[in-house]
């Protein structure tokens, strides 16, 4: 049963990362409903999470390569590349606008692994980060482009990031959230969010990979639901899925708006605020 309920949390993280409706909250909710009934955990979910961004990685290939060639020549004069061109400068983006989470994600281990996993919480942030996505994209100009990001948007949009370590904000959802506030048009603040996920959602599954293989029963807590060999084929289902996704999505948002995934968030919210003051499902 464990290699069946791998195959379904990797399909539900390959569904939902790119979406604006919190792959971290689906897998939370959805391991209550299956046979074992119980949190997949943070090191499963971060560790699948590194299928679907290595489905990024290669999607934006071009994208990807383009920034980190020109960021590197621009420290050699004989290439002519200002300090000021565009991927010179989205590089820097990326590098400053991954910093809050990393400081944070490192001293809030504590909270990541209990706190912000209660299902209390999930159901409050999925309906209140829903309705903010959809101000953001009723109210945003969306008149700039990606190429035009400066250095503040940047940072806030990586302070925005950090929401996304609690289930049921959505890192694509707060980060692309800012970036229509800023101004900027669906597609190019989706593209930035997924180019700055990258560093930090590498950087958390190989920390929860390393630590799953180091941890020592005899003096670390070491409660994992599901073992090495399903956690890879969920990390394998996550990455062929999450490729359809991020193409689907990309070809969705340059025509239309984000609504019908706010009216998603406001009813799995809706839906699990019920499901909890009934008890069918245990909040921790």
């Amino acid at each position: 049963m464990g290699f069946i309920e791998a195959i379904i949390l990797g399909l539900v993280q390959g569904l939902t990362e790119f979406l604006p409706i919190s792959s971290s909250a689906h897998l939370r909710i959805v391991g209550e409903f299956l046979p074992s009934a119980t949190d997949p955990g943070a090191t499963f979910t971060a560790i699948t999470q590194l299928g679907t961004e290595a489905a990024v990685v290669i999607y934006f290939w071009k994208d990807i390569t383009r920034i980190i060639g020109r960021w590197f020549r621009h420290w050699r004069p004989s290439e002519g590349i200002p300090k000021n061109d565009p991927d010179v400068r989205l590089g820097w983006l990326v590098i400053i606008g991954t910093i809050p989470i990393v400081l944070v994600g490192f001293f809030a281990q504590e909270y990541i692994r209990s706190v912000f996993r209660n299902l209390w919480l999930v159901a409050i942030v999925l309906i209140f980060f829903g309705v903010l996505l959809w101000l953001a994209d009723w109210l945003g100009k969306r008149t700039r482009d990606m190429r035009e990001m400066s250095y503040r948007d940047g940072i806030l949009v990586g302070l925005a990031q950090v929401l996304a370590l609690i289930p049921g904000v959505s890192r694509s959802g707060a980060t692309t959230s800012m970036g229509l506030a800023l101004g900027y048009t669906r597609p190019a603040a989706a593209r930035f969010a997924f180019l700055l996920a990258i560093p930090a959602v590498f950087g958390s599954g190989l920390y929860e990979l390393y630590h799953g293989i180091t941890c020592d029963p005899a003096t670390d807590v070491c409660v994992e639901v599901y073992g090495p060999l399903e956690t890879l084929i969920a990390t394998i289902v996550a990455f062929g899925v999450g490729l359809g996704v991020i193409a689907f999505l990309m070809a969705y948002i340059s025509k239309r708006s984000f609504l019908p995934f706010v009216i998603y968030r406001l009813a799995l919210g809706g839906a699990l605020i019920v499901l909890l003051s009934v008890g069918a499902i245990s909040a921790l």
